[in-house]
């Protein structure tokens, strides 16, 4: 089973998470900025669930477009 694995699409699934890691990265990054309020204090000290349930949301989504865009490259 292991001798199948072939060491280019180890690299490039490691060098494709590590991209999509980056993407999301940023992608909170510009929410944070463009945000007129701090989020990470909304969502734990003000307990703002529809907050986090809104960046959960934008994260999954996220997430699955940089998949797709991974898996048909």
């Amino acid at each position: 089973m292991f001798d199948q694995i072939i060491l280019a699409e180890v690299i490039s699934m490691l060098f494709y998470s590590a991209i999509g890691m980056l993407l999301l990265w940023v992608a909170w990054k510009v929410i944070d900025i463009v945000t007129p309020f701090p989020i990470i204090k909304e969502i734990e000290e003000d307990q703002n669930t529809a907050l986090a349930i809104l960046i959960g949301s934008v994260f999954l989504s996220m997430a699955i477009i940089i998949a797709s865009v991974v898996v048909s490259g």
